[in-house]
């Protein structure tokens, strides 16, 4: 499981999604990728099992990158708890995802393999993903 080694601060306010992504929205490793067309958090699990579906279909041929991180920390209370009391424990972590993002990248494969292997990554996202190629752009 992606996460944090070490924080400044181990609990953060929830922020806000708006806007599109600037930073990490271009291809910079492999020839294909899966890029987002919304806003969401993605926690260390889904990168998890959208990184294990994409190895296991490409019986770990080729090369995969992932360009998200899990760096902000998601409080949860316990079930059946009153209210008040401060803010619960940090529960599990979370990577801000914009639009235009890109989420994973992919080399060394065709890319016939590559799309069937970003769709099945995808079914494991909670937010709505694109396939893209370098030489589409």
């Amino acid at each position: 499981m992606l996460m944090p080694k070490k924080a400044k601060y181990r609990k953060q306010f929830r922020g806000s999604w708006a806007g599109v992504a600037t930073r990490g929205a271009e291809i910079a490793f492999g020839e294909y990728a899966l890029k987002s067309q919304e806003a969401g958090w993605v926690n260390s699990r889904q990168i998890e099992a959208a990184r294990r579906a994409m190895t296991h279909y490409t019986k770990r041929g080729g090369r995969i990158w992932i360009r998200i991180f899990p760096d902000k920390p998601v409080s949860k209370k316990p079930p059946e708890t009153r209210m008040g009391s401060g803010k619960a424990a940090v529960d599990h972590y979370v990577a801000v995802v914009k639009p235009g993002t890109i989420l994973f990248e992919m080399g060394g494969v065709d890319k016939e393999v590559a799309k069937e292997a970003m769709r099945l990554a995808a079914m494991k996202l909670p937010v709505e993903v694109k396939f893209i190629s370098r030489e589409e752009r």
